[in-house]
């Protein structure tokens, strides 16, 4: 009986020695999504800043050419045409059908 109440022990110590490994790679993985994220999100407001930058730029340089702004702010948006309906062709009614008009 003792031996098997040692193979227990043994198979529980493997068994959480397995689920710590898993949850310490699971928890590394996790680190490194997070450091991906972040770097996304630095590189996300790098590039906004410099599209800030070349929009003041080019503002700048149609001022000094008194050239209009290309855009404005105001965006108008078409408005969606409506798709024509199909008109239904009469289709005659043959021998014993039903009327429901």
């Amino acid at each position: 009986m003792s031996k098997r109440i040692e193979k227990m022990k043994v198979k529980r110590q493997l068994a959480k020695a397995n689920h710590v490994e898993c949850h310490q790679k699971f928890q590394a993985r996790i680190h490194e999504v997070e450091y991906s994220m972040q770097a996304q999100h630095l590189l996300i407001e790098a590039l906004v800043d410099e599209k800030d930058s070349l929009l003041q730029t080019i503002h700048g340089l149609q001022e000094a050419n008194n050239a209009p702004a290309p855009f404005d702010g105001d965006w108008e948006e078409e408005p969606e045409e409506e798709p024509e309906e199909e008109e239904i062709e009469d289709i005659p009614l043959g021998e014993g059908e039903i009327d429901d008009e």
